[in-house]
């Protein structure tokens, strides 16, 4: 799969899990699962963009492993730290005491995401180069 079809797939799915989240969930969750459902959405949805710009700069640069690993890691993030707040957050409504164990999982997405920006990073300042209009050729018009 691409990295365009997977964040496209996954900012959709960011999308309505938010609205399920503040119309279907409120008042059944407390406040503190509510905040991390809602923090599980918004991540979910800022890499979603993220894989979506990775897929527009994959077409300039389709060799590109370093975009490759980057599109990996946000979608790695996605799963484990979005995925176990969502877990987390709705495993109140069957446990009351909730699965803290999740938790640990978390922290795992947090660092893919973290990794999947460093190879942003070092794509911009190794692989990156960017085009100026004085590079670009002139048609002359008659």
């Amino acid at each position: 799969m691409n990295a365009l079809f997977i964040g496209a797939t996954s900012g959709l799915i960011a999308v309505a899990l938010s609205a399920f989240g503040a119309h279907a969930l409120d008042g059944r969750l407390s406040e503190r699962a509510m905040e991390v459902f809602q923090t599980a959405a918004d991540y979910q949805f800022y890499h979603s963009l993220a894989l979506v710009f990775v897929a527009l700069l994959s077409t300039t640069y389709a060799a590109s492993k370093r975009l490759k690993w980057c599109a990996g890691f946000f979608s790695l993030g996605i799963l484990l730290f979005s995925g176990s707040l969502y877990l987390l957050s709705l495993g109140e409504l069957v446990i009351p005491e909730g699965i803290r164990w999740l938790g640990m999982i978390t922290p795992l997405g947090g660092v893919s995401f973290m990794l999947g920006w460093l190879m942003l990073t070092i794509f911009a300042l190794k692989d990156f180069h960017q085009t100026t209009s004085s590079s670009l050729p002139t048609s002359k018009s008659e």
